[in-house]
């Protein structure tokens, strides 16, 4: 049997599935169609479907054909919650596990205290190289929006040439491929992700995760939260030095792009749980060997 093939029943919102590739998608043309050899039925189980095809789901589902859902299947295939209308995303459903937050923030703060005994002499000899390289401050500190809108300052190891802030704040939080204001040294503490560690003292304090979405700057946070009504949500869990949105997606800045993130964003904290914890993790020691989404 092929896994990836799924017949699909018309009406509601299935044709989206076509855009979802690696899927050999069977369109069904009616209810005497017989599909051989298919994983499972798609349907919009909302939509206002005849009663034919309603006996064709029932008849599927008592013959032991997984009957899935279309925003069930096309969240599974690619890793992203819809977002477009409030009343379409069943926000309550996107709670997070309170016993396992509680769970997790217990691990955090245990592997926080272990990094930072273990890698305490690495963080002697990055800060000194980064006074070797350029001049400015060994640590970046800014303040960004964090969990449950909460503001704090991040701690990270400085990877730019330090100037006083100049022109547009918003402008200045934002890094651009290639961005010229990065050192030599900050090119292979962000590829290699060693810029994020002093983060473990964020953790410690309770104020973010190893493992959520990736927090924003403060200024860049408002101008989101004003252009997208769904952005403050990802706020429900603590913000983290990695997650599903980086893993997938890379570091993004603009309006769109980071549209996009919160489909992600919003399938990890409606995924909440240990598993999708490990799946990020192994994730992400791949994104440290390849660099991938360092900017």
């Amino acid at each position: 049997m092929d896994p990836y093939s799924l017949a699909v029943i018309p009406g509601g919102a299935v044709s989206r599935l076509g855009e979802i590739g690696g899927v050999n998608w069977h369109w069904l043309l009616s209810p005497d169609t017989v599909v051989d050899r298919v994983s499972g039925v798609v349907a919009d189980l909302r939509a206002d479907l005849s009663d034919d095809w309603e006996r064709y789901i029932a008849d599927r589902a008592l013959s032991g054909t997984p009957v899935y859902h279309v925003k069930q299947i096309s969240e599974s295939l690619t890793g992203r919650v819809e977002i477009e209308h409030l009343s379409e995303n069943t926000l309550g459903s996107l709670n997070p596990n309170q016993a396992y937050l509680k769970i997790k923030q217990l691990i955090d703060w245990v592997g926080a205290l272990v990094i930072l005994t273990i890698f305490l002499p690495l963080f002697g000899l990055v800060a000194l190289a980064i006074k070797v390289d350029s001049s400015g401050p060994v640590l970046f500190r800014q303040n960004r929006m964090g969990y449950r809108g909460s503001v704090y300052k991040v701690y990270k190891f400085r990877t730019m040439k330090f100037s006083a802030a100049a022109g547009d704040e918003k402008e200045e939080a934002i890094t651009k491929a290639g961005d010229a204001r990065i050192t030599r040294l900050g090119q292979f503490l962000r590829k290699s992700r060693i810029d994020e560690l002093p983060q473990a003292f964020n953790i410690l304090r309770g104020e973010m995760s190893w493992i959520g979405p990736r927090p924003e700057a403060l200024v860049l946070s408002q101008w989101y939260e004003a252009e997208l009504p769904f952005y403050r949500y990802r706020h429900i869990v603590r913000p983290g030095i990695t997650g599903w949105a980086q893993v997938n997606q890379g570091h993004v800045a603009a309006v769109d792009d980071v549209l996009e993130k919160l489909h992600y964003d919003f399938y990890y904290i409606k995924n909440f749980s240990p598993w999708l914890d490990v799946l990020i993790v192994f994730r992400t020691i791949r994104t440290m060997l390849t660099g991938f989404g360092a900017r």
